[in-house]
């Protein structure tokens, strides 16, 4: 011991970054929404009045606070304020039906619960059937909405003070939010966050989509998922702006990149082909704009069209599990001299781990490495700090999710020879065809690059013969036409007849609230009437 410990060591949290920020760029814009501008100075004092106004509401150390709020300034308020007062934030989908939002109040045992006033008519039918949630706050942003018995936002944070609130955190390991998973599967899972697992995984996001004090970040990105991927912390760690926008459109998002000079976003791909295919996308963009994107995997034709765009492209992966991203597809300089087709289909992949990330395998069920081939497939598995605590209140969740010591992704890899992990699937969506392995997204990223696709999913159904066989579910491009004919004899000169669909459906694709196409909808429907599907596992 040197004696040393005690004034060297402090707890790594979020909230050192707002403390900086405001210090460091008192009159920078912080927070952009519609025609309001907060400093860092008043975005810091707004931060204080909301933690204050908890305490004196009655808030203990590691009660639950639950924000029900479309992307608008409270909701970044929330990030700090709430952990500050010594709470933990629990941030619901805003696209979720009532009794799955019951369960999650009721599950986290949420004591105040702050609702946008466009989201009331959510909460009315349950709120005789909520068993914590003892204060109920009004988040007025659109006026004419229903409100619910409790405050306004602007009145409850007035009752505190804008001085620096002293924090009560413990020990670095403390829960900082509880974030639900989507529950597909199941009821959905409460995945705790701690202070350092957000503390790094906000900085690892700055620093892997190159975020500065210049930065302007446009919240495309849903702030309730994986607490916005960390960047409602990692953008005020940098000093950067949040540009607000209550729900992503694809032509106001091409407004405010233009108005407001936006340098970064975030979304799904799915998100960027609205964006491509929006009639006010400008053919090129004025400046380069850092569009960071996961949550699927994109093709190569997407990442083709937005480089045409002029934007850089950073492609992560990760789950709610791993804090978002985890890791990512880290570009080599010798990639600028391919052809571009070659490029997308190396940028395509998921990469490596992210800096602040720690253990990255991909392994097969006794948990040995699989080879560095490009071709063995096996399971991701994470550990480190950017893995979560664990599940709230489920300790057999938690046990099966780290079984031999590692976090079990569920999703299909291989791992090419320079280290690149590559997904082929999630393993419930591998298709074994004949005693073939088909990877649907494969035969997905085949089919993007139709000229007239939009949007596709694939997945296997039943086949008398082969136990099942591809099929795909098609979204055209406003004003194209096609025939299941004539995508599969495309996809036929592409890839191996056997990975090939055996039919096509056009339809408008089923999603999730985060935008994620719900393989399992279209599953249930082709699979209903089988006991059980005829698969290899």
């Amino acid at each position: 011991m040197t004696g040393y410990e005690h004034v060297c060591k402090s707890h790594l949290t979020p909230l050192t970054f707002i403390e900086r920020s405001a210090a460091v760029y008192p009159n920078k814009i912080a927070v952009v929404h519609g025609e309001k501008r907060y400093t860092y100075r008043a975005f810091g004092a707004r931060v204080n009045r909301l933690a204050s106004a908890l305490r004196d509401a009655g808030l203990k150390k590691d009660d639950r606070v639950a924000f029900l709020c479309a992307n608008t300034p409270p909701m970044l308020e929330a990030h700090f304020a709430v952990p500050l007062a010594g709470g933990v934030l629990v941030c619901i989908n805003t696209r979720l039906a009532p009794n799955e939002i019951k369960y999650i109040l009721n599950h986290s045992g949420a004591t105040f619960l702050f609702v946008d006033t466009e989201f009331t008519g959510i909460i009315k039918p349950i709120l005789s059937q909520l068993e914590s949630v003892k204060h109920i706050v009004n988040c007025v942003d659109l006026p004419e909405c229903e409100r619910l018995d409790g405050p306004e936002y602007e009145d409850f944070i007035s009752n505190g003070s804008p001085e620096p609130v002293s924090w009560v955190i413990e020990d670095e390991m403390d829960s900082i939010s509880i974030n639900y998973t989507s529950g597909t599967t199941g009821m959905p899972k409460g995945v705790l966050f701690s202070h350092r697992g957000a503390y790094l995984n906000a900085l690892g996001v700055g620093l892997e989509s190159g975020l500065r004090h210049e930065s302007a970040y446009l919240w495309t990105l849903p702030m309730f998922h994986c607490n916005g991927w960390c960047f409602t912390w990692g953008v005020i760690a940098l000093g950067g702006t949040h540009v607000c926008m209550r729900k992503f459109e694809p032509e106001q998002s091409w407004h405010l990149v233009k108005t407001e000079g936006i340098t970064h976003f975030n979304g799904a791909p799915v998100v960027l082909i609205a964006l491509i295919n929006a009639k006010s996308r400008p053919k090129k963009l004025d400046k380069p704009v850092t569009i960071t994107t996961g949550g699927a995997p994109p093709s190569p034709t997407l990442i083709e069209h937005m480089e045409e765009l002029g934007a850089k492209l950073v492609h992560i992966y990760g789950l709610t599990e791993t804090y978002g991203p985890y890791t990512i597809c880290a570009s080599q300089s010798h990639w600028k001299e391919l052809f571009l087709d070659q490029r997308a289909k190396l940028m395509a992949r998921q990469g490596v781990r992210f800096v602040m990330a720690d253990g990255l395998r991909v392994v097969d069920e006794a948990m040995n490495d699989v080879p560095m081939d490009g071709q063995t497939m096996g399971e991701v598995v994470m550990r480190g700090n950017l893995v979560m605590k664990g599940y709230y209140n489920d300790r057999e969740a938690t046990d099966k999710a780290f079984r031999g010591g590692w976090f079990h992704s569920g999703d299909v890899a291989v791992r090419h020879p320079d280290g690149y992990i590559e997904l082929r699937d999630r393993s419930k969506d591998i298709i074994i065809s004949g005693g073939e392995n088909i990877s649907s997204i494969e035969v997905e990223q085949t089919i993007y690059r139709h000229e007239c696709v939009l949007e596709c999913a694939v997945i296997g159904i039943p086949h008398e013969k082969w136990g099942e066989t591809p099929k795909a579910f098609v979204t055209l491009k406003d004003g194209k036409t096609a025939t299941a004919e004539e995508i599969i004899a495309f996809c036929r000169e592409e890839i191996a007849h056997y990975k090939c669909p055996t039919a096509i459906e056009f339809i408008a694709l089923p999603k999730t609230s985060t935008g994620k196409i719900q393989k399992y909808v279209l599953r249930e429907k082709e699979w209903k009437g089988y006991d059980t599907r005829i698969k290899g596992a």
